[in-house]
């Protein structure tokens, strides 16, 4: 699998920029803040619809615009695909396959994979609950669209459960009807919170004992070493997950919101279900978080990343590997690992600050980007193109890039 065009209209730094890309390894240099990574984002962001910088869309907007657009030419195995998503500051975004309009946005997931290195990898082990569970998420969202259908359900009905719950404790005190109302309402919301909760936890399980054996290995190879690297599911609320199938998991999370419902009334809050769930990284007997050395801690999520990659090649497809200036935080042993691995990537996307960071042993194409300011603002522009062949001077036209 490869992407063989990328368009950007209005997507952060970028205004406008056509790339044509191509099998192999491809580095895209310039300064920091000049809109390497925002490239990679873009097409992160067709692979999983989320950014793994922000939150919410708002800010991939270029300033002064409504809206952003994505495009992406995908090949895999000499299929073609073209991905279409229209980022909307405000309201849903659109998606399109193909110059067809797409019912849901979550039609594009599956059309591209992906596993992307970043900086921001080492709170997957020193980081949040919240870190790691979108760590899950996005490889269970690459799976293809009915798998990401459970949790946006979910995570609509969490939202109504919880606003009820936040005014529940006085509706309660008052009596009567309204709290009639009120417990009858829970019991819905309960019924769905659970059913649609018991889809979402089998699915992390299922990806998450797929994932374990490869970032074992993974680890392993880059810390022989250490201690055993494994992963388990933690889930909140005193909830005891002993099998993966969603029905049961919806059984044992109905019993327990029912036993929490009192406390949940009295907090305002959901205190159980897979919002709250957490993923262990276990380096020997100890929780990495708050144990792990930063070397440790570097290692795992390493390992996290490569384990990722080869749980897609597991699956028949070789994914786009994108690096984005992680060389410059890792160490020689390290990077040595990391260029083993990927020397072997189908397409290959890499970002760095400092060209003398890249590695000698990785060839191919060379992207420079740097930024113009004028009366309509700061915008990112691709001024070289140093390919295989001999390379063009910094600043004549580029082929196949546009900045218009």
């Amino acid at each position: 699998m490869f992407v063989r065009e990328l368009h950007l209209r209005d997507f952060r730094s970028w205004q406008a920029v056509d790339l044509d890309l191509r099998p192999g390894p491809t580095v895209f240099t310039g300064r920091n803040g000049f809109g390497k990574t925002n490239l990679l984002e873009a097409l992160f962001y067709l692979a999983t619809l989320r950014s793994h910088r922000v939150s919410s869309d708002a800010p991939l907007v270029h300033s002064g615009s409504a809206s952003a657009l994505v495009t992406a030419t995908v090949e895999n195995e000499g299929r073609e695909l073209t991905a279409e998503l229209r980022i909307n500051a405000e309201g849903a975004n659109k998606a399109s396959i193909n110059r067809s309009p797409a019912r849901r946005s979550r039609d594009l997931l599956g059309i591209l994979r992906t596993v992307l290195f970043a900086p921001e990898d080492l709170s997957l082990v020193r980081g949040d609950p919240g870190d790691r569970r979108r760590f899950i998420d996005e490889l269970v969202a690459q799976r293809g669209p009915r798998w990401v259908a459970a949790r946006a359900d979910y995570d609509r009905v969490l939202r109504q459960r919880s606003a009820l719950l936040k005014t529940a404790a006085a509706a309660l005190r008052r009596g009567g009807d309204q709290a009639e109302s009120v417990i009858s309402t829970l019991d819905v919301w309960d019924g769905q919170l659970a059913d649609l909760g018991g889809q979402v936890t089998a699915a992390r399980l299922q990806v998450l004992a797929e994932l374990e054996p490869h970032f074992t290995r993974s680890y392993a190879s880059i810390a022989p070493h250490s201690r055993p690297a494994t992963l388990r599911y933690r889930p909140a609320g005193g909830v005891e997950v002993e099998t993966a199938t969603a029905e049961s998991i919806s059984e044992i999370l109905t019993a327990r919101l029912s036993d929490l419902r009192d406390k949940e009334i009295d907090r305002g809050m959901c205190l159980v279900g897979p919002h709250r769930d957490d993923i262990d990284i276990v380096l020997g007997t100890d929780v990495a978080k708050g144990f792990a050395s930063h070397g440790e801690s570097w290692s795992l999520a390493l390992a996290l990343r490569l384990g990722s990659v080869e749980l897609t090649r597991a699956e028949g497809i070789e994914p786009v590997i994108m690096l984005d200036d992680v060389f410059a935080e890792l160490d020689a042993k390290r990077r040595e690992k990391l260029v083993e691995f990927t020397a072997g990537a189908e397409q290959l996307l890499i970002t760095a600050a400092v060209a003398d960071d890249i590695p000698g042993e990785i060839g191919g194409r060379r992207i420079l980007v740097d930024v113009v300011e004028d009366a309509d603002g700061r915008r990112s522009t691709v001024v070289g193109d140093e390919s295989d062949s001999p390379p063009e001077r910094v600043g004549e036209p580029v082929s196949g890039v546009s900045d218009e």
